[in-house]
């Protein structure tokens, strides 16, 4: 009777993976391992939801009844903004940087600092997540052609603001990570995108 208390009363800690728009069936299918899971359900989490966009992978779905984590999927919503506020942990695909920072590149210098003002570049998923203060970890598609993606979430976890990992190192990201040293990221810090762009540019790093 005491057990059926417990588990009644256990807090909800949802994990959301997107993948946004694109096809990264490798990311699906590194959070549908039964490694990457059991550490989930270690860490506290009991529910993972899934947006698997354009892919062919489909998980494996579960009530959670029997005490394993509980898991569902869907393909696109109109909006994720539900699933980010709701969420405990957000692990997420980098595709949305590399497109609006291949975007600014061609763009004129003055125009770049324009744009940076206006904010486009927090339209992603992202840096919502990051304004809505949850952890998250961002999963590199090594399967783009260029690593703009890569070298920008790697500045942002040098700064302490999220994690960043492959699909081949996600398990070890999740047993190793502990969000409570993540910092805050502050939304008018444009620093980590000046960085990347000047060495894009390969204008020197001040």
């Amino acid at each position: 009777m005491g057990d059926a208390g417990d588990s009644a009363k256990q807090e909800k800690k949802v994990v959301f993976v997107t993948v946004g728009t694109t096809l990264f069936d490798a990311l699906v299918r590194a959070v549908d391992t039964n490694g990457v899971k059991q550490e989930l359900l270690r860490k506290g989490y009991t529910h993972l939801v899934i947006q698997m966009g354009r892919g062919s992978y489909n998980p494996t779905k579960c009530d959670g009844e029997d005490g394993s984590l509980a898991v569902d999927y869907f393909t696109f919503s109109p909006s994720i903004a539900d699933h980010l506020r709701s969420a405990s942990l957000v692990i997420s695909h980098a595709g949305k940087l590399l497109f609006i920072f291949d975007i600014w590149c061609i763009l004129t210098i003055n125009l770049v600092i324009v744009v940076l003002h206006c904010g486009l570049f927090r339209s992603g998923s992202i840096f919502e997540t990051l304004q809505l203060g949850k952890p998250l970890i961002v999963v590199v598609n090594e399967d783009l052609m260029d690593n703009h993606q890569s070298e920008l979430a790697e500045e942002l976890a040098e700064r302490k603001h999220l994690y960043c990992a492959h699909p081949q190192t996600l398990h070890q990201t999740i047993s190793d990570m502990n969000v409570e040293s993540l910092l805050p990221y502050l939304s008018g810090d444009a620093t980590p995108v000046a960085k990347l762009i000047n060495t894009f540019l390969g204008f020197p790093d001040d």
